[in-house]
């Protein structure tokens, strides 16, 4: 037998790769000067890593915003009653000493009461429907049920805050039984923020829904805070 010299990669013309070659990593990208094939890595960019090995290419993507559904938290001590028909203003309430202290606001059982917070939703959000969870106490020991309510309105640049809220929706839910444990309801249906628009102000009334069949505790419903769930379509706000 014998050996055959003189052999070359075959070129792509030929069918071949015109390669003969490669290290970890390297792929086969296409060339237009020649018409031929060259042998190339991936380039790591921002917040992207990438890991060359024996026949594979890893990607790592790290610090980058993530769409889909979001949250704000929204303490009590961040709103304000409204001018009619509010709520008692923000109380702090004192549990035992070196322990967390309460800034509450406390909705009667006699009629509805309302207080009043704004939020500039980042440009990622998708300016659509808002659902909500509100975090609660009571006042003394019992199991009867409280129901809050809420109501959003977007304001543009330009435009009159003098504008009414869209339509409200109500969540249900119950004293558990000891007076100061936190209550936390379920996750409201979907609201429907009037004129909702990114790159404005965003008014929402939260208010206590005495006239829901649900709400019979006769005593004050002391509002923590409300969980605003919000969803995003873009991965910043450039």
């Amino acid at each position: 037998g014998g050996s055959i010299t003189g052999i070359t990669d075959l070129a792509v013309a030929d069918g071949g790769t015109g390669q003969g070659s490669y290290t970890n990593g390297q792929l086969l990208i296409g060339n237009t000067t020649g018409n031929t094939l060259a042998k190339g890595t991936i380039t790591a960019g921002a917040n992207i890593a990438i890991t060359n090995g024996a026949g594979a290419v890893t990607v790592a993507v790290s610090g980058v915003h993530t769409q889909g559904l979001q949250t704000i938290w929204v303490p009590a001590a961040a709103m304000r009653p409204t001018s009619s028909n509010g709520c008692a203003a923000i109380t702090d309430v004192e549990t035992t000493a070196g322990r967390p202290d309460m800034q509450v606001l406390d909705f009667d059982a006699s009629s509805d009461e309302h207080a009043q917070f704004s939020v500039s939703f980042p440009k990622s959000w998708n300016a659509g429907t808002v659902t909500f969870q509100f975090f609660w106490t009571a006042t003394t020991t019992d199991t009867d049920g409280v129901s809050f309510g809420l109501q959003g309105v977007s304001v543009i640049d330009g435009a009159t805050i003098d504008v009414a809220y869209g339509t409200a929706i109500v969540v249900d839910d119950a004293n558990q039984s000891t007076a100061e444990d936190l209550y936390i309801s379920a996750v409201s249906t979907a609201v429907t923020i009037a004129s909702a628009a990114d790159d404005a102000i965003t008014f929402f009334r939260v208010f206590r829904d005495v006239s829901d069949a649900n709400d019979t505790a006769a005593e004050d419903a002391r509002l923590v805070g409300v969980k605003l769930f919000y969803t995003t379509d873009a991965g910043n706000d450039a």
